[in-house]
């Protein structure tokens, strides 16, 4: 958390109001899925890419504390990690290619955070919004688990849960790569997200 928030500090805009919460669910023909792969900037990015997905949004989910800032989550506290709600058009892209997707861009073996950052707010997690979700989720899981094992001896720690109230973060983080494209690069490679992500996924990385 340390090292985002020194590139953060630097060139941001004055912080604007907070979103209000998200719902769970979507209206229409879309469907929602929530992903935690540390850095909520990176993983917006990650999904941005996606062919299918129509929106995505940082925000929390999984803690104790209603509406809650990006300080108290930072905090450790208050049991929330960062995330992403991705909004997706299920007729073009499935829920279970979004989470061949998600394990293309985390190392599935760090309990303690993601990549440079550290803290229970960075632990992986994939919170399913219902049962079929969490079906495939913990069969990638497996399947990841077994594919990874040839290679690695460590166990895959990525957490499952059923989905939790989620709240969108401050609006300065949306889209922050888009926003703050200097200071997200220089972060994400000060980070070594990607160079561990190629250590780990080799030339099936996603980026």
């Amino acid at each position: 958390m340390l090292l985002r928030s020194l590139f953060a500090v630097f060139g941001l805009v004055t912080i604007l109001a907070g979103v209000g919460p998200a719902t769970s669910q979507t209206a229409g023909k879309t469907a929602t899925a929530i992903f935690g792969s540390g850095c909520f900037w990176c993983t917006e990015s990650d999904f941005d890419k996606v062919p299918g997905v129509v929106a995505t949004t940082s925000g929390y989910s999984g803690g104790s504390v209603p509406n809650p800032s990006y300080d108290v989550v930072g905090s450790g506290k208050s049991g929330h990690y960062e995330v992403v709600q991705v909004t997706y058009d299920p007729a073009k892209v499935s829920y279970k290619q979004l989470l061949d997707v998600y394990w293309r861009n985390v190392d599935p073996f760090d309990a303690a955070g993601q990549f440079c950052d550290k803290g229970s707010h960075y632990r992986p997690v994939i919170f399913a919004v219902d049962a079929e979700q969490k079906k495939l989720a913990e069969e990638s899981k497996a399947e990841k688990a077994k594919e990874l094992a040839s290679k690695f001896k460590f166990p895959v720690v990525v957490a499952i849960e059923d989905a939790k109230p989620f709240t969108a973060a401050e609006e300065y983080h949306q889209d922050f790569y888009k926003k703050n494209p200097a200071h997200y690069n220089r972060y994400r490679t000060g980070c070594g997200r990607d160079a561990r992500l190629k250590q780990i996924w080799g030339a099936t990385a996603t980026n």
